[in-house]
């Protein structure tokens, strides 16, 4: 057999595939992209995922990739032996409801024996205990005697994560020799050696999981492999490990040049090396797609690495500098499958340099206090490091948790991980509670002051919508960095932008930075101190670099749509100094593209008349189609041609003037139409005070005036459907039905007291005495509280003095109510105190004035026992 390299095999992979009608896509980024369950690509068909539930059509039924990815947890075992590592390629061939078991099958035995020529009596199948019809396939097509096919259960051969698509799978291992097993008795496939290797996992997606154990078989049944390259390299170039394959053996070889020694000849420093050798080779390729180095998320898993690497060379000896030297190789090993980490190296070296600078500056103050801390461990005979003290580390010195962790664990010690969460939730608290104070337009201005006060933003966006320009500075929401990639949240700051930011009452544009390559989301543009302009938004696709060339295109429609409502507010503020009176000051303003918002000085509530006035006067200078001239000129002379300043406002030297024909003049910053024209329409929707002696008026232009007769439109005909009327006769009907209302209400409240007369019927003969006062208790059905307020008022007439309890049931719920006379008063009845006393049997609670109480309650089986204990109450009473 022919001992490939990683590089052909890669290439022999993606060939054989599209061979057999496969779309060869290129790996997708460590990024995920629009898929929050994951940190890091992790598996081939991780970024597949949509084209699997159908939340994307793929672009072909059948697709085949190379995708690196990366897995860290159990990054504490990476070194410690050579099966361990972070980084890996996955390559795969994907099926989306095309074909099944019987062709994936067949084409991994092909590639496997005829494309690599690996030799078939070592390799040996396994499927799921159930599936028969994997293990036919494979006896009766492919023609592996039924004593080499292994029978595994759900633990090994079924794939599912929970509810959702799930099936079997069929895994292939190849048996290396005796020299890689365990020598003991039995060994064979399923062995913990390393002996038999799994090479290959077809994975039939064939069923739905509920969630409950049951499963039904899907209609479109997908195809998910996975073969690991470096572990099909180990098999093919019969090494003993992923690091003594072509391109990594290179890379370790790179790491023990550094630290003038030789692998296998002393296992403590072969640790560090195999560390240090897949560590880098994680961090070149996070850093190829965007990731930097930070304190949280996919950004710490990546100064994690680099911290460990740099520290496992100075274990080694390893002097200065050495993580950029040694991506190089990793860069000239795997730059045939992947052009970017060539095109991209001076990127990633400045980034590795400037993460290995900044570790390097604290790194010796910090392991001397670690030092320090430990002494001072043994000295109390403690074992557990301080959650704080590793807190201090790692908010100082820059010392990851896991390395402090790491560090100790070699010397025996643990830290209190509780306590370092606890003080770093209180140093993210103080934190928050100081961004309350230097918050600037929602964002975190500290990140915006450690930028280069010299960095500037040219507004190009008067007359133009898109501009290509240079990114000068990039921000994640907490620190300044050298790159964003996909998912991340950034403010990108470029020399020149058609992008307005908030300024003025104007709300900033939004729309979309692009590269060839990649897009980000502007959601806002914000103004900074310095005349810089940042873009806030998020990354959706691919990454951006510092000094990469861009095209910024500001939303058409929302910039058009805000012009013509910050246009209509200059018309707005004549209109109301010209209807109200001369005194009306503009207080503030804001213009957005769905409508428009103005505060003014006004000593009163506008009346219908005068908002229809000031409503008309605008109307009137849209008709009119005012050009909208621009002029910059001395502030001086801008304030002697009648042009209307904010009060207080602070104006250049230079402002720039908006002239609407003869009508409006201003000082403005902002954008405008072209022609009061284009405004087309202007309506006022409401008119508040909002402080004293300050009104608000909301209103709406264009398409947002339209939309609002439509949904009243709307409304209208929905409400006249309601009442079987059309809009032109709906007053008519509403009228008539008012009508028929009144009267219906009157009958209803006849017919109510008179079936609560029926329903109580003749109860006098009910009247008991207690301790002479006469007590009447009685139990009636489907009687509302009027009603039983009524019928107490009637029953007082008859009783005389007395007292009245009356119960009723309705809907399941009762009602109580108690009435005591004046005599019965005076002899010490109290209606409020008895429904007290008996509202508990009934399940409520109630009570009210001596002379009348009611209360509620929620069950009806208590009503009899509360009417008997009435008696027992008023007795109780009584003097």
């Amino acid at each position: 057999m022919k001992q490939y390299g990683v590089n052909e095999l890669r290439k022999m992979f993606l060939d054989f595939f599209q061979s057999k009608g496969h779309l060869a896509m290129k790996s997708f980024s460590l990024v995920p992209h629009n898929d929050k369950s994951l940190l890091l690509i992790n598996s081939g068909m991780a970024p597949l995922k949509p084209y699997f539930t159908g939340a994307e059509i793929p672009p072909r039924r059948r697709v085949t990739t190379c995708q690196k990815c990366i897995r860290t947890g159990d990054i504490e075992n990476v070194g410690k032996t050579a099966r361990h590592g972070t980084f890996f390629e996955m390559l795969g061939n994907f099926s989306f409801g095309d074909y099944f078991k019987h062709e994936a099958i067949a084409w991994s035995w092909e590639f496997l024996t005829e494309v690599v020529g690996l030799d078939a009596d070592r390799l040996y199948p396994s499927v799921y205990l159930e599936d028969d019809e994997a293990f036919d396939i494979w006896n009766k097509e492919v023609g592996i005697p039924a004593e080499r096919i292994f029978r595994f259960g759900k633990e090994d051969n079924f794939w599912e994560h929970g509810a959702g698509p799930c099936g079997p799978c069929s895994e292939i291992y190849y048996d290396r020799g005796e020299k890689y097993g365990c020598g003991k008795p039995g060994c064979t496939v399923g062995c913990d050696c390393d002996r038999y290797i799994e090479v290959w996992n077809n994975v039939f997606t064939q069923f739905e999981n509920d969630g409950n154990g049951n499963y039904t078989e899907l209609q479109q049944k997908n195809i998910d492999t996975g073969m690991g390259l470096e572990r099909l390299a180990v098999v093919v170039q019969d090494v003993d490990s992923i690091f003594d394959v072509d391109t990594i053996e290179a890379l370790r070889n790179k790491v023990c040049e550094f630290a003038h020694t030789e692998y296998k000849t002393d296992e403590k420093k072969d640790v560090s090396i195999r560390l240090i050798t897949d560590h880098i080779r994680s961090a070149t390729f996070m850093i190829s797609d965007g990731i930097m180095p930070t304190n949280e998320g996919r950004g710490y898993v990546l100064r994690r690495l680099i911290r460990r690497a740099a520290r496992h060379g100075r274990l080694l000896g390893i002097s200065g500098k050495f993580l950029s030297e040694l991506s190089a190789t990793v860069i000239e090993g795997s730059k045939d499958g992947y052009p970017e980490l060539e095109e991209k190296k001076d990127f990633i070296f400045k980034v590795l340099t400037q993460e290995e600078d900044k570790f390097n500056k604290t790194i010796d103050q910090g392991l001397s206090i670690l030092s320090g801390m430990e002494s001072k461990m043994e000295a109390e005979g403690v074992k557990t490091l301080a959650g704080r003290d590793a807190f201090t580390l790692y908010d100082t010195y820059g010392f990851p948790l896991d390395l402090t962790k790491e560090i100790l664990e070699e010397k025996g010690y643990t830290i209190d991980e509780e306590g370092f969460k606890a003080a770093m939730e209180e140093q993210r608290t103080k934190a928050r509670n100081a961004r309350e104070v230097t918050n600037y337009m929602g964002a975190d201005a500290t990140v915006y002051d450690e930028i280069d006060p010299s960095v500037t933003t040219e507004f190009v966006g008067y007359d133009k919508l898109e501009y290509t320009s240079k990114i000068t500075v990039l921000t994640t929401e907490k620190e300044i960095t050298e790159a964003v990639s996909d998912g991340e949240n950034a403010t990108i700051f470029v020399e020149q932008t058609p992008f307005y930011a908030t300024m003025g009452g104007q709300e900033g544009d939004t729309g979309v930075i692009r590269t060839a390559d990649a897009e980000f989301e502007v959601e806002d543009t914000i103004k900074l101190l310095g005349g810089k302009v940042g873009h806030v938004g998020r990354v959706t696709k691919g990454m951006f670099k510092v000094g990469d060339e861009v095209t910024l295109s500001v939303s058409p429609k929302k910039r058009a749509d805000t012009c013509k409502n910050h246009s209509a507010t200059h018309l707005l503020q004549k209109a109301l100094k010209t209807v109200l009176g001369a005194h009306v000051e503009q207080k503030g303003s804001l213009v957005t593209p769905d409508r428009l918002r103005f505060d003014f000085a006004h000593f009163a509530p506008m009346t219908a008349e005068e908002i229809a006035k000031t409503e008309a006067l605008v109307n009137e200078q849209i008709a009119a189609s005012l050009p909208v001239v621009t002029q910059i000129m001395n502030i001086e002379e801008a304030k002697k041609t009648g042009a209307m300043a904010l009060f207080g406002e602070k104006y250049a030297d230079d402002v720039r003037v908006v002239s609407m024909g003869d009508f409006s003049k201003e000082l403005c910053g902002g954008t405008h139409v072209s022609n009061t024209g284009m405004i087309t329409t202007f309506k006022i929707v409401s008119e508040s005070g909002i402080a004293a002696g300050v009104r608000r008026i909301e209103a709406l232009t264009g398409d947002g005036v339209f939309a609002y007769y439509h949904n009243l439109e709307q409304q209208l005909a929905e409400a006249a459907k309601a009442v079987k009327a059309t809009p032109a006769t709906l007053l008519d009907r509403l009228h008539h039905l008012t009508e028929e209302l009144k009267a219906a209400q009157s009958e209803v409240e006849s017919l109510k007291s008179r079936l609560a007369k029926d329903a109580l019927g003749d109860v006098m003969d009910n009247v008991k005495e207690v301790k002479g006062v006469k007590l009447l208790a009685a139990k009636l059905e489907g009687v509302d509280m009027n009603g039983l307020r009524d019928l107490g008022d009637q029953l007082k007439e008859k009783l005389g003095d007395g007292v009245i309890v009356l119960a009723s049931v309705n809907d399941g719920k009762v009602s109580l109510l108690s009435m005591a006379t004046d005599g019965a008063q005076k002899q010490g009845a109290h209606a409020g105190n008895l429904i007290k006393g008996i509202a508990a049997l009934v399940g409520g609670g109630g009570g009210g004035r001596p002379n009348m109480a009611q209360a509620g309650g929620k069950n009806p089986a208590g009503v009899e026992d509360a009417l008997a204990k009435a008696a027992e109450v008023l007795e109780s009473q009584i003097k």
